[in-house]
């Protein structure tokens, strides 16, 4: 007998999103070479002393896990792959800002991976700065604090409006694109093939069947759980790319998305926003005019039902970034205790669990898109449940 995708399922995909993404992703992809710090040049001693400086060996660095950790978390204007005889290897992505002047574009390259504030950028004539990832306009920066510089975010006046392709902005597109041709796949697998799925579409056919089946319909009601089925698959298969995408260690993938808490935010906040715009007369009447409660109650149980809405969004912001950053900060650290011993005996013992807990993630990964779809749907349940009236 042949088999049919349920019509609310099917996805129609035109020829014009698919060109757009390409543009814009190729637009964004920088070049790709190797840092070139600048050279100082330095006059010659003929001293004992000072030869015997020159011929010394290097200071040996101490290793720190915490701004490993640091560096792998955060996001970040390139992508630094590996180093090569003492120069890093980089993909430097686009810096865009609106500055003062207007628009500048130019390549993260610029700041020779100096992060600390101390390399100035010179671009028609602004002059700009980097610090923990922020930048700034240089002259300003000299004039903030150091508490004011660790929140650099927040000093609006001290630097430009950024909007540059950074890691997590690349990822994103990245996953978008991946998510996008896989479902573009899948229909057209439809439109071909009208029994039983094959290949990808038998693949992600029985994940769709299961966030309708398992997520939508129990949540939302039979009545109308199909017109929400569009962000529900989207956020669950969004969020699942991005976890499965934060697991792979090396270049393109090496990106933290879904442990920025900025991301974990956006997500939240659309939620909260169809959750809102989706409330009936019930869900309002039961902030507002609560059921069984005495009148005189009103001014104590408003409030608390205002923030009952806040504190909703605000749950699924922390639950997804606190539970993927704690599992890449639990696997650095895992890995960090070969360098911190400095003995290759403690390799097994570190790649072991290392590998227990990559497993481990995965899981994690599957689930985190799960309960964050999954409680989506709870919270548009409550908005739009018809109560009956005795």
């Amino acid at each position: 007998m042949k088999r049919k995708l349920d019509n609310n399922l099917i996805m129609v995909f035109s020829n014009k999103p698919v060109q757009f993404l390409l543009v814009a992703l190729v637009a964004s992809i920088p070049y790709f070479g190797f840092a070139n710090p600048a050279v100082d040049s330095l006059s010659v001693v003929n001293e004992p002393v000072a030869a015997h400086e020159a011929h010394a060996a290097p200071e040996k660095k101490e290793f720190n896990a915490t701004e490993l950790i640091n560096d792998h978390i955060k996001d970040s204007h390139e992508f630094h792959i590996a180093d090569w005889e003492g120069h890093p290897i980089s993909l430097y992505l686009p810096v865009i800002l609106w500055t003062n002047n207007g628009l500048e574009v130019f390549s993260a390259e610029a700041f020779h991976h100096d992060n600390t504030g101390e390399h100035v950028v010179d671009i028609n004539g602004q002059k700009f700065v980097r610090f923990n990832e922020v930048i700034f306009y240089a002259d300003k920066y000299e004039a903030l604090a150091k508490e004011q510089r660790e929140l650099g975010a927040f000093e609006f006046d001290a630097r430009p409006l950024d909007f540059s392709i950074t890691k997590n902005v690349f990822s994103m597109f990245m996953s978008a694109l991946v998510m996008f041709f896989l479902f573009l796949v899948v229909a057209r697998s439809y439109k071909k093939n009208q029994l039983a799925p094959k290949g990808l579409a038998g693949f992600l056919e029985p994940l769709v069947t299961f966030v309708r089946d398992d997520i939508a319909r129990p949540n939302i009601g039979e009545k109308q759980y199909a017109k929400y089925m569009p962000y529900l698959l989207t956020i669950f298969f969004f969020i699942w790319i991005n976890n499965l995408i934060g697991l792979i260690p090396f270049f393109p993938f090496s990106s933290n998305l879904t442990g920025n808490i900025y991301f974990t935010f956006v997500l939240a906040l659309i939620t909260f926003i169809v959750t809102t715009l989706s409330g009936n007369k019930d869900y309002w009447g039961h902030i507002f005019n609560t059921p069984g409660v005495p009148f005189w109650l009103a001014p104590i149980m408003i409030p608390v039902e205002i923030i009952g809405m806040l504190t909703k969004p605000f749950a699924l912001m922390i639950r997804l970034f606190a539970n993927i950053t704690a599992g890449h900060i639990i696997i650095l650290s895992l890995v960090s205790l070969i360098f911190i011993f400095e003995t290759v005996w403690i390799s097994p013992i570190s790649g072991a669990f290392v590998l227990f807990m990559s497993v481990l993630e995965m899981l994690v990964a599957a689930l985190q898109a799960y309960v964050f779809t999954l409680l989506s749907a709870l919270f548009i349940g409550q908005a739009v449940a018809e109560h009956d009236h005795h």
